[in-house]
């Protein structure tokens, strides 16, 4: 029986989340369709049939999805799958915000359990997901007819280009009248995507005020090319804004280099960036938690050290 993915995306391009939930999948069955919503997106679904893997493109293309609520796509998955005749094993999102927020509406309507934050695929009725912070590895099987399915996107390798998918238009439904998009804040960024960058630069409390954080984690960030992170510590303080935390309440990250600046960390920031290939630690406490997570510490205060680097990087500029 076919998987089913619910694909992410910010309107021009599939974001990697996808792909990586693609490669989970592929290790369920390899008859793999993929469920396109939004407004105007045409290219973005032929984009979304060359990827390897997908046998399938389910287009809903219609100004319904200009703005995604959970509401209307756990209405049109479910439209969806009874028009299928529920012929999927699995319906998997990335456990990303967006399928936080869609994914366990829909498991609640299909009245099953949702499998959430998955690492690994044993077998197509069980998975491993990390627990206790990712502490402990929680095998888990399900005998539902239907499994909803989150995939922690760092731990599979995205997709890449190498299909030729059939793209099918579907017909939208006609939306929600229970919840009215309003209005939505979108925070300006040039740097790279947090969740898809090869480097991040990431601050704690130590920085001590937003000007420090800018003027010391933002700097050496933009000389690396990278992009900017914080520990929920800095962003409860205002250093930084909550799109930029990681932790195991903020985003789930694993780029080739990370480099703590001032944090001390807290298990729940290091759940959120062990995975990360090369750690790099500056902290003026030797008996911080983070070098134990570090495959590189330097004792040092921040504000000496991280000036003195700068100095020394080409600029990516």
């Amino acid at each position: 029986m076919p998987s089913l993915i619910i694909a992410e995306h910010n309107g021009s391009t599939l974001l990697p989340s996808t792909r990586s939930t693609i490669t989970a999948a592929k290790y369920i069955d390899d008859d793999i369709h993929l469920l396109l919503m939004g407004d105007d997106i045409a290219a973005l679904a032929h984009q979304a049939s060359q990827i390897d893997g997908v046998r399938m493109v389910f287009m809903v293309d219609s100004p319904v999805f200009r703005q995604v609520l959970a509401e209307n796509v756990e209405l049109q998955i479910g439209t969806f799958l009874q028009q299928q005749g529920n012929v999927y094993q699995a319906i998997l999102f990335p456990a990303s915000t967006y399928g936080k927020n869609c994914a366990p509406r829909l498991a609640a309507k299909l009245d099953v359990f949702q499998i959430s934050d998955i690492t690994a695929v044993i077998d197509p009725q069980t998975f491993e997901r990390p627990i206790y912070a990712g502490n402990a590895v929680a095998t888990v099987r399900s005998n539902d007819t239907i499994k909803v399915i989150t995939v922690r996107p760092t731990a599979f390798e995205p997709a890449t280009d190498g299909g030729n998918a059939r793209v099918e238009s579907i017909d939208a439904i006609s939306g929600t009248k229970q919840t009215k998009f309003i209005s939505q804040q979108v925070t300006q960024n040039t740097r790279p995507d947090l969740q898809a960058a090869k480097i991040i630069v990431s601050g704690g409390r130590a920085l001590g005020s937003a000007s420090a954080f800018a003027e010391v984690v933002e700097r050496l960030a933009d000389t690396l090319g990278a992009a900017v992170g914080a520990s929920r510590a800095a962003v409860d303080a205002g250093y930084a804004p909550n799109d930029y935390q990681i932790g195991q309440t903020g985003k789930i990250v694993a780029p080739q280099l990370y480099i703590a600046l001032g944090i001390s960390g807290a298990i729940q920031h290091i759940a959120g960036m062990k995975e990360s290939a090369v750690v790099v630690a500056i902290n003026k406490d030797p008996d911080a938690p983070i070098f134990a997570a570090a495959d590189y510490g330097l004792v040092a205060d921040l504000f000496t050290a991280v000036p003195e680097l700068i100095e020394k990087l080409p600029s990516s500029h």
